[in-house]
């Protein structure tokens, strides 16, 4: 995926954090925030320091991109995406990870050619 797909600036990271609109699981947190200025799909990934060294973390943050890129998702719809990764995620293989993300990008409507059941 693309780095026009990334949000990187804090202060656009804290603006989905105050919208409050939020879906959760047992190994992650998904913030999302409709976005005007932007004519299509953004994301942010974090992983705390309590996961693993540097490289356990990237691992993860690398497994949480391939997700992203794999999931059928409506890359036209303006909204911003906030990932928190939980700590229990690093038991996770990537099948596993894959399928929460999934679960909570339908749970909000993010998803192409997917109904919220």
């Amino acid at each position: 995926m693309n780095k026009q797909y990334r949000v990187k600036k804090s202060n656009e990271i804290e603006d989905i954090l105050k919208k409050k609109k939020y879906s959760g699981s047992k190994y992650f947190t998904l913030y999302v925030k409709t976005n005007s200025e932007t004519s299509h799909f953004r994301y942010a990934i974090s992983v705390g320091k309590k996961l693993g060294n540097a490289v356990v973390r990237n691992l993860i943050k690398r497994r949480i991109r391939a997700c992203i890129t794999n999931l059928n998702i409506d890359l036209n719809k303006n909204v911003d995406v906030f990932i928190i990764a939980k700590t229990i995620v690093n038991k996770l293989d990537y099948e596993a990870m894959y399928k929460d993300l999934r679960y909570l990008f339908r749970k909000q409507n993010l998803l192409q050619g997917e109904n919220n059941d």
